[in-house]
């Protein structure tokens, strides 16, 4: 194995997110409220977001937010993470590309969840907000929620989608010892949990249906707000911090990325990647493809419909403008839990529907092969949901290879698969396999939604 790191200093962490809304031309469009589909005004969310993180939602004018300095002192705990030349994967690969790679795997809780994670609990412990709810699905944002809501002082309740709680236990443990509590949804505790288990009584769960119970949840308790690890446009601009460094650190190494890749669930690591390199595409019109990289039995951007639909399963969420599979679509019970989403953020979407960025669906075992390979060349087993970025990068290698070219490819490895071992074990084991989404099924929850756009 051979690796070569490119480091920043505490000095380099950003001190201001970037905003793409701010440069697109196309802006997103708006969030409607369901019953009068009229755009929402921040003050709209105020009742289920904290204040600040409902303006940064619908913020489509500065480019530039401030971090507060107390989130940016946390931050250093473990930022800014490295920037891998990946030399043995090229090795392997006999490829003529030059591969990095972002490593936010090196956070406490493992993965890049925690770059949101912590402002959003900033921002609710700023406000006088006692207690928060959220959903997971693989665990990996209930792991880093429940590290900020106790470096804040917050009461924390995790929906953990249940397909996930019983697969991943260490998960749910990490998130009990940071003192939150963890359900696994759907549950008997909520109306919206109770009803789906009514139909349905052995459903394994969903986010939409883990979100539908964080918002209930949310919407019934005193002092309480809701929490989000993915999909909306807060989120997207808190994990920019990943691309602003990324962006130094390939200055550093004496190359520009012209492909650029993160695996794809809501959209936040993808985001936070690829949004700092999209703004000069947008502005300058630099020569790059950035693409999403999602599960075939969860392909949203590659077979989903752009229209208006829920966040969630009950349609306790306003209208998001999105790429969608249906706010009722059930996923397959894939490992990647995190990317086990119907729909993916507005920005993202609007990204997809101008053809600034492409997205290309991965089989499961497609990328345990690949995750197999980065282990045994760079010494990192990677999360299922990781392994679909290092997928499509090997994808991209190999076509430089089958070209004649030398391309410069970065993906974001958004989390180790330490705590996935199970997930490793079935595949050694031949007891993971493909699936499907037939054109069927896909019509079926489609055809469920009311045409706006």
């Amino acid at each position: 194995m051979s690796t070569k790191k490119f480091l920043l200093q505490e000095s380099d962490i950003p001190t201001a997110w970037y905003n793409i809304a701010a440069d697109m031309k196309n802006k997103p469009r708006p969030i409607l409220n369901p019953g009068t589909k009229e755009p929402l005004k921040p003050e709209d969310l105020y009742p289920l977001f904290a204040e600040e993180l409902a303006k940064q939602e619908l913020n489509q004018t500065d480019p530039w937010i401030e971090i507060p300095e107390e989130v940016r002192d946390l931050y250093k705990v473990w930022r800014p993470t490295p920037l891998v030349r990946a030399y043995g994967l090229e090795k392997a690969l006999d490829t003529p590309a030059h591969i990095y790679f972002k490593n936010e795997s090196v956070s406490p809780v493992g993965s890049h969840k925690l770059n949101s994670a912590l402002p959003q609990a900033y921002y609710c412990k700023k406000q006088g907000v006692t207690n928060i709810t959220t959903e997971t699905g693989a665990g990996q944002w209930g792991a880093a929620l429940s590290y900020a809501a106790k470096a804040f002082g917050l009461e924390l309740a995790v929906y953990m989608v249940k397909i996930s709680y019983h697969q991943k236990p260490y998960r749910r443990s990490i998130m009990q010892t940071f003192g939150a509590q963890v359900i696994a949804s759907p549950s008997m505790s909520t109306k919206s949990g109770r009803k789906v288990l009514t139909e349905n009584p052995t459903y394994q769960g969903s986010l939409g249906t883990a979100i539908s119970e964080a918002i209930e949840l949310a919407m019934g308790t005193p002092n309480c707000k809701y929490t989000l690890g993915s999909v909306l446009s807060h989120v997207m601009l808190h994990q920019t911090v990943i691309g602003l460094e990324a962006e130094k650190q390939m200055e550093m190494a004496g190359e520009y990325p012209e492909v650029i890749i993160g695996c794809f669930g809501g959209g936040s690591n993808f985001s936070g990647i690829s949004f700092p390199f999209l703004r000069h595409k947008i502005n300058e019109g630099k020569d790059i493809r950035v693409i999403a990289a999602e599960p075939a039995s969860c392909p949203k951007l590659t077979r989903g419909e752009f229209q208006y639909d829920f966040g969630d399963e009950a349609g306790y969420t306003p209208l998001l403008p999105m790429y969608t599979l249906g706010h009722s679509f059930a996923p397959a019970h894939i490992h990647a839990g995190g990317l086990r989403y119907h729909g993916a953020g507005s920005i993202v979407s609007q990204l997809r529907q101008d053809k600034l960025i492409e997205a290309v669906d991965v089989q499961q075992l497609e990328t345990f092969d690949a995750a197999t390979l980065f282990a045994q060349s760079e010494g990192i087993i990677p999360a299922p949901e990781s392994a679909h970025a290092i997928a499509v990068a090997i994808q991209e290698a190999k076509k430089a290879k089958e070209e004649g070219k030398q391309r410069t490819i970065l993906f974001n490895l958004s989390g180790h698969g330490l705590i996935d071992m199970a997930a490793y074990d079935q595949y050694f084991a031949g007891d993971l396999s493909n699936y499907d989404l037939s054109d069927e099924e896909l019509q079926k929850n489609l055809s469920t939604l009311e045409h706006i756009i």
